[in-house]
């Protein structure tokens, strides 16, 4: 018998959610993106942000790592 009164009470819990975002259609509602480039580090550089990226990949990679190394 409470099984039975508690499944009807199950499935109207969630009938209470309200969204928490709400979507206009074609529009963004967040903040707006920067370049990666665009702070103090690289001060608008994109040339100087791509060869920190390439250095870092290569720091990354193991076997580039041991030969560089020896």
């Amino acid at each position: 018998m409470t099984a039975a009164a508690l499944v009807p009470l199950g499935l109207v819990a969630g009938c209470g959610e309200k969204p928490v975002t709400v979507y206009k259609a074609g529009k963004y509602q967040g903040k707006a993106d920067s370049q990666p480039w665009d702070n103090e580090r690289f001060k608008g550089d994109r040339n100087a942000w791509e060869k920190a990226i390439k250095d870092r990949s290569v720091a990354q990679n193991e076997y580039a790592r041991v030969a560089h190394s020896k």
